[in-house]
């Protein structure tokens, strides 16, 4: 604490215009050192209590009445407990959590001194060791996952007991491909690991924060248009169309139309509300569609179609045919080609190992992070050769963050779990993969999202970690997976109209992200998602068709394949304050083909509670 004299103190008073004798600011010293307080502190607070007596003057009457009415009160009668609390308060790290326990020992000690202990309270061990040791202290000493446990993100908050109590643990829920009789275990350092890498490279994606809110509208239309311009070629092409006409233009003959589906309203898109937008060279105009015709279509908001029909009037057009759209290929490189006609059967080495899980890692009902020590503990079980790990790491959604109940700085929240996720695959040898969300409330709330900076790390540690934006596609030995963290199965499935038989929401949401080719094709956004449109352009497109493609989801959990490329939602680590699920995935380096066709890398998937 500074030094308080009387010139500070006269300083503090000449701010409210209060003059003083020597005498006066002798006493006003004289207070301050006996109840530790600045010479500020003193003057607020006889500023305070003057006010409330009407504008009391400053006299040494007046002074013995203010420290009998509110130092002796405020600062006398517990110094040792706001102390106490304090120390109690603050987050604290394995040293000060040490040195807590030993203070209150020793206080418990003094204590018992001065008592009598009651009839049967005597304490059994009247000869101790030479070093005795408290069984708190003994806890935190022989806990090896301490740096990762709960406490030491937040000592002071309580583990959920719904968490701690829940049942079916490592209990299968879903299931894809040939899982009979299937290792769920990485190579273990059987050769030198999984090459992993950005699809485009580092140059042509999203590495590095960028400046977003400068986007105008005119940005915006140029980017839609040229989306409807791209689509309508390709499905021009596949489906061998001469021109496409005007949606507004009255014809009595049969006539194909491009356009993008929006709603008539701000409302939800239902079957009477659906209006076609063409584009510039397709007249740019809005008609309403009249699907009555149409026995099978979903449609979304944003969505790039091409439709076959009359428009009489030129006022409503009456769709009898609706094009499907055309998914990109999926990669193929000449040395791949080549492993896929020269190996026959795959051996066991050519496997590996992924295992995909989403935040939030702590239950809604407390920031404690054991949900992420028990997923720590599975990566050092099965040791898997990669670890997708999708945000939210601290989440904007959870109670305490949302109500200022944290005591530490977002950031730091989010250095230590990453810390502490390093600290416990070391000696696994796995790679890391850290995806960021719209819901991290440390990071940028935008789409795309830029990928986490750490200055921090090590370059070991910096090695076996690859921060990536969202969206992204990686290339992992070969085998291409596209991953977002952004829900855009519940955004889509809110918004989807349908009349389809034989095919559920999640296959119709997830061929529309494929044959639309981006990992967000709705438009426009939910409120919750801030696009910059023109870096959506450059890095929310899909270059190709993802083998696997990672959506996760609030939504129920589910591996399938969708016109080959195999979707994943593993769920979110924790849902409430029970706990979720996480994937794992068994991917073969070089899918042979048979008979010419394709065949998905994915051998094997399950998603399996936490």
């Amino acid at each position: 604490m500074a030094l308080v004299n009387a010139d500070r103190i006269k300083s503090e008073l000449n701010t409210f215009d209060i003059g003083c004798g020597d005498d006066i600011l002798d006493k006003m010293l004289e207070q301050c050192l006996c109840n530790r307080l600045q010479g500020h502190e003193i003057v607020l607070e006889w500023v305070a209590f003057s006010t409330t007596k009407g504008g009391l003057k400053l006299s040494l009457n007046t002074l013995e009445q203010f420290e009998h009415e509110v130092l002796n009160k405020k600062y006398k009668a517990k110094p040792a407990i706001a102390k106490r609390e304090e120390s109690h308060n603050r987050t604290r790290d394995i040293n000060s959590l040490h040195d807590l326990i030993k203070a209150e020992e020793e206080e418990e000690s003094l204590l018992d001194s001065y008592s009598t202990p009651a009839k049967g309270s005597q304490k059994r061990a009247l000869t101790t060791p030479e070093h005795p040791q408290s069984k708190r202290s003994a806890a935190l000493i022989a806990s090896p996952g301490l740096l990762m446990c709960s406490a030491s993100f937040f000592p002071s908050v309580t583990p959920s007991q719904k968490y701690s109590q829940r049942g079916g643990r490592g209990e299968v829920v879903s299931t894809f491909g040939a899982v009979q009789g299937t290792r769920w275990a990485g190579r273990k350092g059987q050769t030198n690991g999984v090459q992993l890498e950005l699809l485009e490279g580092s140059e042509d994606s999203l590495i590095n924060n960028y400046k977003y809110m400068f986007q105008r509208l005119r940005d915006v239309r140029n980017v839609l248009t040229e989306k409807i311009e791209e689509l309508g070629e390709e499905l021009r092409t596949n489906f061998n169309i001469e021109e496409f006409s005007p949606v507004s233009l009255p014809a009595q003959d049969s006539v194909i139309v491009l356009g993008q589906v929006c709603c008539d309203s701000n409302g939800k898109l239902n079957s009477q509300s659906v209006l076609l937008e063409a584009g510039p060279d397709q007249g740019g105009r809005q008609v309403p569609v009249d699907l009555s015709e149409l026995r099978d279509y979903s449609l979304f908001p944003g969505q790039v179609v091409v439709m076959e029909g009359m428009n009489t009037s030129g006022r409503k057009f009456v769709a009898s045919k609706l094009f499907e759209g055309v998914p990109l290929p999926f990669y193929s490189t000449p040395i791949k080609q080549e492993m896929d006609m020269d190996i026959p059967d795959v051996p066991e080495q050519l496997m590996f190992l992924v295992m995909v899980a989403c935040g939030p890692y702590t239950p809604s009902d407390g920031l404690t992070f054991d949900p992420l020590v028990d997923l720590i503990n599975v990566i050092a079980r099965d040791r898997p050769d990669v670890c997708i790990l999708l945000g939210p790491f601290v989440d904007s959604k959870h109670e305490q963050i949302e109500k200022s109940l944290v005591t530490e700085t977002f950031d730091a929240i989010f250095s230590r779990c990453v810390g502490s996720i390093v600290e416990g695959t070391k000696g696994v040898g796995c790679r890391l993969v850290f995806v960021p969300s719209q819901r991290d409330v440390h990071h940028h709330f935008i789409y795309p999202q830029p990928p986490f900076i750490l200055p921090d790390l090590s370059k070991d540690d910096a090695k076996r970690m690859t921060l990536v934006p969202d969206p992204c596609t990686l290339l992992i030995d070969g085998v291409t997976f596209g991953l977002t963290s952004t829900d855009i199965l519940f955004h889509m499935g809110a918004e989807e109209i349908s009349c389809a038989s034989g095919s559920d929401r999640f296959s119709r949401i997830l061929k529309h992200m494929l044959t639309q080719r981006n990992y967000y094709p709705l438009y426009p956004p939910v409120e919750e998602v801030n696009m910059d449109y023109e870096k959506f352009q450059g890095y929310g497109q899909m270059p190709l068709s993802p083998d696997v493609l990672i959506v996760p989801s609030e939504l129920r959990f589910f591996i399938k394949d969708v016109i080959g490329c195999v979707c994943v939602n593993p769920g979110r680590l924790t849902k409430g304050q029970v706990g979720g699920t996480y994937g794992r995935l068994l991917i073969q380096r070089s899918a042979p083909s048979i008979d010419g066709k394709r065949v998905s890398p994915c051998v094997a998937g399950q998603v399996v509670k936490i």
